[in-house]
């Protein structure tokens, strides 16, 4: 294929400019903020070979301990309304909630956000039972090389996670995949990825660079090139130019994000907002969005906009927590 020739040939800065046109054009000068909701920290897959959950199955001795409060996470959802955030879904282990937990947080999330919610839960069989709080479902397919995904993750099969996708789409729900770079993918398995993107009709894909977590076997594996990330993504909209593309960068990696803009991200996430808002580290990620001549939707820096809200009285103790932590984060960075 031409577009992973011209990857290997490293005429990335080729990519990129026909991809910037390609993403003003079809979908504008704005730039999202996204921010995934976590359920829980239990999974009892657990066998995913770069994730974090695989390392806690010894360390948990009752999952339902590693579960979060809800009243935390619909404080944690009104505040992204605040600070104009959009939920990227939400995200849990398997065994971490019940289908119908599931259904009523996203429900709540609903009512306070008025938008429905992604959601990215695993592969489930139970997509018919939601309703107007999804917007669409998410399959964590992280390598689209089915013979390396089989070894990555060996609990979910790629064509466990397409039927899934294509019951989704046959209800009316939108369609994602989640994928990660830095995992021993090569750039010719980019054609596998293409073909799920084009096969399921898929909407929305997030693509993120290896976190390396201690005790997993990638730990001392570093991130990957900021350009092949950028030439990945940059391919990717070339190829589906209606596509919705999320970037995830870490806190040590905010420079990548305006190559990854101009790429053709739509959206950029995964940081740690509370820790991160109203810092440099905040007004940076602004930086990056501005010098790569785009408008931000939602703030990093206005703390103005955390207190613009009301919200249900049992939930205030726990958004008073976020915005203390915001504040003291503030007073340790002045």
């Amino acid at each position: 294929m031409q577009l992973i020739k011209k990857l290997e040939e490293f005429k990335i800065l080729d990519l990129m400019e026909k991809a910037n046109k390609i993403t003003l054009q079809e979908h504008g000068p704005h730039i999202t903020l996204e921010r995934a909701i976590f359920l829980s920290w239990w999974c009892d897959k657990g066998d995913c070979a770069f994730c974090y959950m695989s390392t806690q199955k010894s360390n948990i001795e009752n999952p339902k301990t590693a579960r979060r409060k809800v009243n935390a996470i619909l404080a944690e959802a009104e505040l992204c309304r605040r600070m104009g955030w959009n939920i990227e879904f939400l995200s849990g282990g398997y065994g971490s909630f019940s289908t119908s937990e599931i259904k009523s947080i996203a429900h709540k999330i609903y009512d306070i956000t008025k938008k429905p919610v992604w959601l990215n839960i695993g592969i489930t069989q139970d997509i018919e039972k939601y309703g107007e709080e999804i917007e669409g479902i998410t399959g964590a397919v992280e390598m689209a090389n089915p013979e390396k995904q089989k070894k990555v993750c060996p609990s979910k099969s790629i064509e466990e996670i397409s039927n899934m996708l294509e019951i989704a789409g046959g209800l009316g729900f939108k369609k994602a995949i989640t994928i990660i770079l830095g995992l021993g993918e090569t750039i010719s398995d980019l054609k596998y990825l293409f073909e799920i993107i084009h096969d399921l009709k898929i909407d929305r894909i997030i693509f993120y660079s290896l976190n390396a977590h201690q005790n997993t076997p990638f730990e001392n594996y570093p991130q990957p090139a900021s350009l092949y990330y950028a030439g990945v993504v940059a391919a990717t909209r070339i190829k589906f130019p209606k596509l919705e593309i999320i970037c995830g960068t870490w806190v040590d990696n905010l420079a990548n994000m305006g190559p990854l803009i101009l790429s053709g991200a739509n959206g950029l996430t995964k940081f740690p907002l509370f820790k991160m808002f109203g810092t440099a580290y905040g007004k940076r990620v602004e930086e990056e969005v501005y010098w790569s001549g785009r408008k931000l939707k939602g703030t990093f820096t206005d703390f103005d906009r955390l207190s613009q809200g009301f919200s249900e009285e049992k939930l205030e103790p726990y958004i008073k927590r976020y915005i203390d932590k915001c504040l003291k984060n503030k007073s340790i960075n002045e």
